[in-house]
């Protein structure tokens, strides 16, 4: 998936998810919607690639494609389900139109989708066969369906290719449950202008709650952000409120990057484009441990499956996970306040509040016995806004602090390694802060061995 925001037609428009601009004066007195503050806590997400494409070797269709190559014989959503479950992904967007114009529900715009393909002699519906799916295994569901169409004809005309957009955004809006998140994008269009606020007046109309995903091109109608490559990485400092045309706006990261490297789709002979499992968990760690939502890309083959070594990684993906939030050393923390505990328990429906009106504050946690550790995470409580501005986690070391991390932002989460010490005394210094701090979580780890 590339993207070319040059060629969107872009105005100033607010969603029902978005922050009014006046009244604000900085960034750190943006605040996010209820809905934004739930999906940031998703934190990890698979989009789906499965179209013509998979049945003819290509990442690209120029929609010229016959809806009979679409033929998959052993199509298994609750296999999809249950691989992406066990990866630890919270929920599925599926592309349901991708940009060829094959449409994976029985639309009723255009002929040119499942209901004209010999799967399930055309009475198919693979949008509400995974939604089904996504369901019965605890995942969210999300759709994208791509502005850009290479096979209508209308698409030369933008006032009939809006209406034909806006007729099938109407379909699966209304017919497939609540939808967590809207893809929405640019890609390709060839000097084609849409009509962006039409397409968000018709999704609120129906979806008053999903989160519209965009690049900061589309930054006026989307209520997250593309993180600016397909690496799955956070390269910077990770601040939830962007700035863009003088407008501020809490639009939390979204990084997306393929399980199979350069790949979007299914291709045959292509095992060794598999990512590792080290390279994935760096990625989980450099995405969702940067305060960013995780978009891994999966792709089912043309048997309507995913690959077995697909399955096999995502499983390993989720036990890896599962091992970088065990072990947290700060529930063995000796007695303290009832409001430094909050921060130390595990539960982030809980958190711990720097004095009011403060700029400054240490949040520490002490062991009955010195320990080994190398590894932090940290969570704001960002309901009220992001506030930390910089900030150290330190040890105590013969007789004095030492500072073994920093940084000038938290968010949702942050994880810092460094190099393993032995300490009794741990503690998150808030150099700096807009206002008060509150944070959610003060974790501990230590990869040695002895300490598991």
């Amino acid at each position: 998936m590339k993207w070319f925001p040059n060629v969107l037609a872009i105005g100033a428009m607010c969603t029902t998810l978005s922050v009014p601009v006046l009244g604000y004066q900085n960034f750190m007195e943006v605040k996010p919607s209820p809905q934004q503050v739930a999906w940031q806590d998703l934190e990890f997400g698979v989009i789906i690639h499965f179209s013509t494409n998979t049945f003819l070797d290509r990442e690209w269709g120029d929609g010229t494609a016959s809806p009979a190559v679409f033929n998959p014989t052993q199509f298994d959503p609750d296999q999809w389900a249950q691989a992406i479950k066990a990866s630890g992904a919270k929920y599925i967007v599926l592309v349901a139109k991708h940009h060829d114009g094959f449409c994976l529900w029985p639309t009723e715009q255009t002929d040119y989708s499942v209901r004209a393909s010999p799967w399930q002699d055309g009475k198919g519906d693979l949008v509400g066969d995974v939604a089904r799916s996504a369901r019965k295994y605890g995942l969210k569901f999300g759709v994208y369906l791509s502005p850009w169409d290479r096979h209508d004809p209308r698409y030369n005309n933008p006032e009939a290719y809006d209406k034909y957009y806006l007729s099938e955004l109407e379909e699966l809006a209304q017919h497939y449950g609540d939808l967590v998140e809207f893809w929405l994008d640019g890609a390709g269009s060839a000097g084609h202008i849409y009509n962006f606020s039409k397409i968000i007046e018709t999704l609120r109309t129906y979806q008053p709650n999903t989160i519209v995903f965009a690049d900061t091109g589309l930054f006026e109608y989307g209520d997250a952000r593309w993180v600016g490559t397909e690496s799955g990485r956070v390269d910077y400092e990770n601040w939830n409120v962007i700035d863009r045309h003088g407008y501020l706006r809490w639009r939390p990261i979204e990084a997306d990057t393929p399980l199979r490297k350069l790949h979007w789709f299914w291709h045959p002979h292509d095992e060794a484009s598999l990512k590792s499992l080290d390279e994935l968990t760096a990625v989980y760690e450099q995405t969702v441990g940067r305060g960013a939502q995780l978009m891994l890309g999966v792709a089912p083959d043309n048997r309507g499956l995913l690959p077995d070594s697909d399955v096999a990684r995502l499983k390993e993906l989720g036990a890896a996970i599962r091992r970088l939030q065990s072990g947290n050393l700060a529930l063995q923390h000796l007695a303290t306040t009832p409001e430094v505990a909050a921060a130390l328990d595990g539960n982030t429906e809980t958190f711990w509040s720097a004095p009011p009106g403060s700029h400054h504050a240490v949040l520490e946690a002490d062991f009955a016995k010195p320990m080994s550790v190398d590894r932090v995470t940290t969570m704001e409580w960002l309901n009220d806004g992001q506030h930390v501005e910089k900030y150290a986690v330190e040890v105590w070391m013969e007789n004095k602090w030492k500072s073994v991390a920093s940084g000038q932002a938290i968010g949702h989460e942050k994880v810092d390694r460094f190099a393993p010490v032995t300490t009794s005394r741990i503690r998150l210094n808030i150099l700096s802060s807009s206002q008060e701090a509150h944070i959610r979580e003060f974790q501990v780890y230590s990869d040695a061995p002895s300490n598991k």
